[in-house]
């Protein structure tokens, strides 16, 4: 069929995301020789983690770096709980830091080292991780020169 009444075979392009379109003469005009190109016979791409992700991330998996932390304080003796909160600011500054899922484990980290090794030595039965309590350690850990990195 010609004319108005045509089907149009027009594909979309996703202009925010092109990486996903990338072939090996792209890399080669980037500059990568074609011994390097021809050593990588499978070329893909990653999709950013979103929001939900980065929180399932976060809590879901059975060896999550909450459950593990929950679990160290469990050997002390210490319940260890969070406001749901926490794991929205910690998924927030991940976001604004672009670290990504690996940064979750920093960003926890940083929130509760001082609260490892202070909480069994004052024999506390149970400590709950505040919002205040987490801007508050960040605040003080200066994670923004992450921003630079």
């Amino acid at each position: 069929m010609v004319g108005y009444g045509a089907v149009q075979n027009t594909m979309h392009i996703d202009k925010e995301n092109m990486i996903q379109y990338i072939a090996p003469q792209d890399l080669k005009a980037f500059g990568l020789i074609p011994e390097i190109i021809g050593r990588l016979p499978i070329l893909t791409y990653l999709n950013p983690l979103d929001r939900t992700a980065l929180r399932s991330i976060l809590t879901e998996p059975k060896n999550s770096v909450i459950k593990q932390y929950i679990k160290l304080f469990a050997m002390d003796g210490v319940e260890l709980s969070f406001e749901p909160e926490v794991f929205e600011f910690i998924v927030d500054k991940a976001i604004e830091y672009k670290l990504g899922a690996r940064g979750l484990r920093s960003i926890v980290e940083t929130i509760m080292i001082d609260t490892m090794y202070e909480v069994p030595s004052k024999h506390v039965t149970e400590f709950k991780v505040t919002l205040d309590y987490a801007k508050q350690q960040l605040g003080k850990a200066n994670l923004s020169r992450l921003q630079n990195a």
